[in-house]
């Protein structure tokens, strides 16, 4: 694999260097000197950030793009050997890596290096992590998968040896990656069009482990299954979160607030260690917080700045995200696609305010969609009303036969109140037209459903 002298700067393509962890790492590269260009299929907020950086942004993927300067060439696993960028790189014999090689060496030139992993909750804990060591004056260097408010996006550039970034296992991208502190809030099903099952992800997961050093730390849930089998090879140290009695980072007397905040007793060790208040929803994110509690004990963090951090924190961007109202109904955004997320989501948002609760919900993949259907109507119907709009196909073509229908389908034959549309523009009028005041409005998943609800309070 080709090595990057950071000391050395060189010139770097970004094939899709628009997307959200992509657009992070040019900027990192920019701020060490090294001249960035990439490409892209649309204009967006990020790229037009990196073009006031320095960076030049090509829009459209194309075989010209890539130039003779061109050192290194980056790329997602999105990219497929017959895009016409990686095409003519492989024929120019340019040097070739993808995001997750560059971000493991990247992140070895770092002595700490925080990777937070799970099948859900990634973004969220990675935000609360980063504030709080923000916060405490520890000056890391961030690379998040979302938008974060309080660090101007979604990359921060510290100068502390500290580095933090969320570790996807999505490929087996987190392979490459080289941490000194892994998170990991979870492990289930999920991107079944990569791995076999349950089995395969959980071999990642603990392969994703054994890249830790003896002297490591793992920090992981304890309600995962069997959480020895990760780490029982590992001399690394090991400690454990829950709302149980036998983790070493713990919570007790939970307390839910009318708009679905938690608040609890947090116990380390066994011992009470003071109150911490929540502003995000759900118990999912008492679980969150736990993680992120755990990881600024290891960086010694003022207990004081951890409490009010997370008194304070309200969230990164679409992860439950109220974008505004119309006509008197709250529209709130979510992340959530797949059925945990969901599950987890809506159950916080039952303790919101609210005379019905509608979802608005856009499947990601159709693979995802086929392997979880009954799994989605389910969660889905823990909401009065869904409204269900056709699938987003990221990386996919329509080979399965599957729609989102079927999921409508499947909700109204339970009983529950499900309608299917085949456009952002028909949900939009029919939503304004049935959203009572005193409704709480959601628009959930992975692709553009935010734009529905945005449409809706701008032309309120």
């Amino acid at each position: 694999m080709y090595k990057i002298d950071f000391d050395k700067p060189i010139s770097v393509h970004f094939i899709g260097i628009g997307g959200i962890s992509m657009s992070g790492l040019a900027k990192l590269l920019i701020s060490r000197g090294f001249k960035v260009s990439g490409s892209d299929n649309n204009v967006s907020e990020l790229t037009k950030e990196l073009e006031n950086e320095g960076a030049l942004i090509l829009y459209g993927q194309r075989a010209e793009n890539i130039t003779e300067n061109i050192d290194l060439v980056v790329f997602t696993a999105a990219i497929k050997e017959d895009n016409p960028e990686y095409a003519a790189a492989v024929k120019a014999g340019k040097s070739l890596m993808t995001r997750a090689e560059l971000l493991g060496q990247i992140m070895a030139n770092y002595d700490t290096a925080i990777n937070i992993a799970g099948t859900h909750g990634k973004t969220t804990t990675s935000s609360m992590v980063s504030e709080i060591l923000v916060n405490a004056g520890i000056d890391p260097t961030i690379s998040l998968g979302g938008i974060l408010d309080s660090i101007g996006g979604n990359m921060r550039i510290g100068n502390s040896p500290v580095f933090v970034t969320e570790a996807c296992e999505y490929t087996n991208s987190f392979l490459s990656f080289n941490p000194t502190i892994d998170v990991i809030l979870n492990v289930e099903e999920d991107h079944l069009d990569f791995f076999k099952d349950i089995n395969d992800i959980r071999n990642s997961f603990r392969l994703f482990v054994e890249k830790l050093p003896d002297n490591g730390t793992l920090i992981i849930g304890s309600s995962i299954d069997d959480i020895s089998y990760f780490y029982q090879n590992k001399k690394c140290n090991v400690i454990t979160f829950g709302i149980d009695d036998n983790s070493t980072f713990s919570a007790k007397d939970l307390k839910c607030d009318e708009r679905g905040n938690y608040s609890y007793t947090l116990v380390v060790k066994g011992e009470e260690a003071g109150k911490i208040s929540l502003c995000i929803p759900g118990t999912h994110n008492v679980l969150n917080s736990l993680a992120a509690i755990a990881v600024a004990y290891t960086q010694g963090v003022d207990p004081d700045i951890i409490k009010n951090t997370l008194m304070n924190f309200h969230g990164s961007h679409r992860r439950f995200e109220i974008k505004g109202s119309f006509d008197g109904v709250t529209v709130i955004d979510d992340y959530a696609h797949h059925p945990s997320e969901i599950t987890a989501t809506l159950t916080g948002a039952a303790n919101f305010p609210h005379q019905t609760l509608w979802c608005v919900f856009q499947p990601h993949t159709y693979t995802r969609t086929k392997a979880f259907l009954p799994e989605f109507a389910n969660a889905l119907s823990l909401a009065d009303k869904v409204v269900l709009a056709p699938i987003y196909a990221a990386r996919e073509t329509d080979t399965l036969g599957i729609s989102s229908k079927n999921i409508a389908d499947l909700i109204t034959s339970a009983g529950k109140t499900a309608y299917y549309f085949d456009t952002f523009e028909e949900i939009e009028k029919f939503l304004q037209k049935n959203c009572t005041n005193g409704d709480v409005l959601i628009t959930m998943g992975a692709g553009n459903v935010v734009e529905i609800g945005e449409n809706l309070v701008k032309n309120k």
